[in-house]
């Protein structure tokens, strides 16, 4: 089930899903440690009419934010029973609290009692071994911990002049048959067991009095902490500033944020700068403080090979990393480059992936081919991408009197390994693709590699490192003419998707499959976007890999076999991909001459936020039939390529307007020059 309204504050990150259940619960790093591992916590209600789960498929949602926040705005009516909840979630930008609060409306005209219910089914440390609830009664709160990790479930009671529950149970879950404390909650009366161990779950109540068509609010909150004192100070704290105070503040602060952006978004149609500052937002809640990018947090892609996105791929973390230097957002992506700073190994590359904390990642990438000889294992564009985006970090910070560090550690480094990393005609040597399917030459890396010896060339020329500016910039442009001779099939008049060694010939294999990543052979500057053989390689993928259903968007290539729904390749040649449908948008906006030329990239821009969820959420793809989100939601990378191509757009649709402003103003002054007629 996709990951509906991320919150988070950096160190705890929350995910809903698309029936408002807490799924996922990340401490003290995002991404790492799931303190519910997709175990469902539920919330419900009970009164005399009814008991129900907020799950409950008579419950009308309404799920989105509050505009321009990670506030979220929930609206849940059960007319049956005469309740309406407004639920307002989200992380406190300065402590590490999770806040709810819940304003319950009842419609009937007559008073009642109502109870709501907060349940935790939590994994601590992401397992279910050896974790211990217990109510503190001091705190007034359920206590989970294990080792280092404190977590602490309050509310308080609006019919009450302290925080309080009006009841709570500890229990056991999973084992001997028993689901968990949150049965004890469906017929309105709690056992009050007051500890448990191992396998365990627990549940708070509150108990407000409503008049007749009458709401009253009430708080639920959750304080993270790797040790008791730590949750007991915060415990204080909300019990004195009052969790409505931080909810404002955690409110105000994402509305000022997000506005800081340096672009003009006054020139967008409301709902694409809308949009656009979604994006943000939602990229922010899979940016951990510490510097990595994670590619996405939704653990139910656990079913299948029993491992997450939940990693910080290089190339993910560099485009992310360059649409928010772009938007201004400068510090985000300077703690990504001291990730990487951390990350790169004494030969000069980048690993596949990494953990949050900077350890390597889980991979698949073997380390022998099938030869049976050492080969490495890597993506060769992740190191590449960074060089890139962290050249254009540096001139649009202004900083690159301050880039010595980086030129040392990283740049010399990583640039000395890809100009090594070549075979005898100027070619990377093959690596792992984008995609992770498939070890060859691809163009994508090769438009990288390029794109990566170009940004090192300019670093070395800053701090005076003549040689080496030459030596780069040489070997780019010696990839560069490989490139020309060897990825482009003059007989299809356009380029390839790969190379791949072929050890009985001894010679490269061409691969002549449409690939939507070929769109980085203009974009990372390696083919001009106005090169015939470019304009006639975005042309066939744009035919090729178009989904024609009623849904449409653009695949990843054709035939594409993961997540595959229908083997009609000619009309699904795969499912449609958020970022693919956005670099083709790229590529139209890039090429436009005039303002009327950026309608079709608008619309493949406005094909995003109809395919996003109402919360405006971009899942990694979508069913190419009925348009659910499909693989991970959200996916990072999908976010920051509608960040990047908007930021584009605008630039473009400026620049146009400004010359036909200047063409209309020339027209102008040359018909008062024409000679009146008699």
């Amino acid at each position: 089930m996709a990951r509906d309204l991320p919150i988070g504050n950096g160190n705890v990150l929350i995910n809903f899903d698309a029936a408002y259940n807490i799924r996922d619960i990340y401490f003290p790093l995002v991404g790492q440690e799931n303190q519910s591992s997709d175990h469902l916590s539920h919330f419900g209600v009970w009164s005399q009419e009814g008991f129900f789960w907020i799950d409950h498929p008579e419950v009308a949602k309404k799920l989105t934010y509050l505009p321009d926040s990670l506030v979220t705005n929930a609206e849940c009516a059960f007319d049956r029973l005469g309740l309406r909840l407004l639920i307002r979630d989200g992380v406190d930008v300065q402590q590490n609290v999770f806040l709810r609060k819940v304003r319950v409306e009842n419609t009937f005209d007559y008073e009642r009692t109502v109870k709501l219910y907060f349940h935790m089914d939590l994994q601590l440390n992401g397992n279910g071994i050896g974790d211990t609830v217990y109510f503190d009664p001091e705190l007034n709160s359920l206590l989970f911990y294990k080792g280092h990790r404190y977590l602490t479930l309050s509310c308080l009671s609006p019919d009450e002049a302290k925080a309080k529950p009006s009841g709570y149970a500890t229990g056991q879950k999973g084992i001997h048959g028993l689901e968990g404390t949150w049965r004890d909650a469906e017929d309105g009366a709690l056992g009050g067991n007051p500890i448990s161990q191992g396998s365990v779950d627990g549940i708070i109540e509150l108990t407000m009095t409503l008049p007749a068509k009458s709401t009253k609010e009430a708080w639920f909150w959750v304080c993270f902490g790797r040790c008791k004192q730590e949750v007991e100070r915060m415990e204080r704290l909300l019990r004195t500033a009052t969790p409505q105070v931080l909810l404002q503040r955690t409110y105000e602060y994402w509305v000022k944020w997000v506005n800081r952006d340096e672009h003009q978004l006054s020139l967008l149609k409301p709902e694409l700068a809308s949009f656009y500052k979604r994006s943000l937002l939602i990229t922010r809640t899979n940016l951990d403080n510490r510097g990595a990018v994670v590619a996405a947090n939704d653990s139910d892609i656990l079913k299948f090979a029993k491992d997450s996105y939940s990693y910080v791929w290089p190339r993910d973390g560099a485009l992310v990393a360059h649409a928010l230097d772009r938007a201004g957002y400068h510090e985000l992506a300077r703690k990504f480059f001291d990730f990487c700073l951390k990350a790169i190994t004494p030969e000069g590359y980048l690993m596949h992936k990494y953990n949050p904390d900077g350890t390597v990642g889980s991979s698949w990438h073997p380390w022998v081919n099938s030869q049976g000889l050492k080969q490495l294992a890597i993506q060769e564009d992740e190191t590449a991408l960074v060089l890139y985006a962290m050249w254009h970090h540096h001139k649009l910070t202004g900083t690159l009197d301050q880039s010595g560090e980086d030129y040392e550690k990283f740049i010399k480094p990583a640039a000395d390994f890809i100009v090594h990393y070549r075979d005898a005609s100027g070619l990377p040597l093959p690596s792992y693709d984008l995609w992770e399917e498939r070890y060859g030459v691809l163009a994508f890396t090769v438009s990288s590699v390029y794109a990566g010896l170009m940004a090192a060339s300019r670093f070395a020329e800053y701090h005076q490192d003549k040689a080496r500016a030459i030596y780069y910039a040489d070997t780019a442009q010696q990839v560069k003419k490989a490139a020309d001779q060897q990825l482009y099939a003059a007989d299809k008049k356009r380029f390839l998707r790969a190379l791949y060694w072929n050890y009985e010939t001894q010679a490269y294999v061409p691969d002549d499959t449409l690939d939507m990543s070929m769109y980085g052979l203009f974009d990372f500057g390696l083919v001009e976007k106005d090169d015939p053989r470019m304009a006639a390689t975005m042309q066939a993928l744009r035919e090729k890999l178009w989904v024609h259903t009623d849904i449409g968007g653009i695949a990843r290539y054709e035939n594409d076999y993961y997540h595959q729904v229908s083997k009609d390749v000619a009309n699904v040649p795969g499912n449609p991909w958020f970022i693919c449908t956005l670099w083709y948008a790229e590529w139209l906006v890039a090429t436009a001459k005039t303002a009327n030329d950026l309608t079709e990239a608008e619309n493949l821009m406005r094909w995003a936020i109809q395919h996003a969820l109402p919360s405006g959420v971009m899942a990694e793809q979508v069913h190419p039939f009925t348009g659910a989100p499909m693989s991970v939601s959200p996916l990072t990378w999908s976010h920051a390529s509608f960040i990047k191509v908007t930021q584009e757009y605008l630039s473009k649709l400026k620049q146009l307007t400004a010359q036909g402003a200047n063409q209309a103003i020339d027209a102008s002054e040359d018909k008062m020059l024409e000679p009146a007629m008699s």
